[in-house]
């Protein structure tokens, strides 16, 4: 029992570095949210979600796949234990996320695999890059691996549909089901299209839009902040 129990706190231990993984790249991704709505016209980051493998699915992964059941062994070889999800609007928005996360300097790129330009067979797209991070815990500094999926609405949307379909099939999913899939992913890849051309269209047409959630200054703050600035040269 004592052994157990052990076991069971050590479980927890490897569990929340990369619950705090999550955080750290959720906190990364929610400023630059925030950056985009508050300073610019246009925010690329539409919805924004996490996912800790459970403790079940780590355990049956590595009977699956054959990994020696130690903690050392999970870490090096399984790295979607954590998962952030980022929904963009366009295509273009993506790699644009994409170029930000990992353009950080405590952020290390590990693996990407680009299904968007390059889709798996049965059309599924998403940009995922596994990335790892520094977490600061009382002993000191660690590093997680965190598997981020960047995606549009359509992929999305498309993706949330097969997952529905290959749970309740399992594998054995009806030819005319795969079929239907296939087609519609073509469908998702071309409403991406003209979505992001409508998009660019638009925003041709657009004014400069004012800041959203913050309060701006009005014309007596800026000129009081001016002549602060002027009488504080002339010192």
């Amino acid at each position: 029992m004592a052994d157990m129990r052990a076991l069971q706190i050590d479980f927890t231990r490897f569990m929340m570095r990369y619950k705090f993984g999550i955080d750290e790249v959720m906190t990364k991704v929610s400023i630059l949210r925030e950056e985009f709505t508050h300073l610019h016209a246009y925010n690329p980051i539409e919805h924004v979600g996490s996912r800790l493998k459970s403790p079940e699915s780590i355990v049956q992964k590595t009977s699956r796949r054959g990994i020696e059941p130690s903690f050392d062994a999970i870490r090096e070889s399984i790295t979607d234990i954590a998962g952030v999800r980022i929904t963009c609007s366009f295509v273009s928005d993506t790699y644009r996320v994409f170029d930000l996360l990992t353009s950080q300097s405590d952020l290390r790129v590990v693996e990407v695999k680009d299904y968007i330009a390059a889709p798996k067979p049965n059309g599924y797209k998403s940009l995922h890059v596994v990335v790892e991070v520094p977490i600061f815990l009382s002993g000191g500094p660690e590093l997680v691996l965190v598997e981020v999926q960047i995606r549009t609405i359509a992929m999305d949307f498309w993706a949330s549909l097969e997952h529905k379909i290959y749970y309740k099939y399992r594998s054995d999913v009806p030819a005319e089901l795969l079929e239907g899939l296939r087609s519609a992913a073509i469908t998702a890849a071309q409403l991406d299209d003209d979505m992001e051309r409508l998009h660019f269209e638009v925003r041709e047409l657009e004014p400069d839009v004012a800041l959203d959630g913050i309060v701006e200054p009005d014309e007596q703050v800026i000129a009081q902040f001016l002549q602060a600035r002027e009488t504080y040269s002339k010192e």
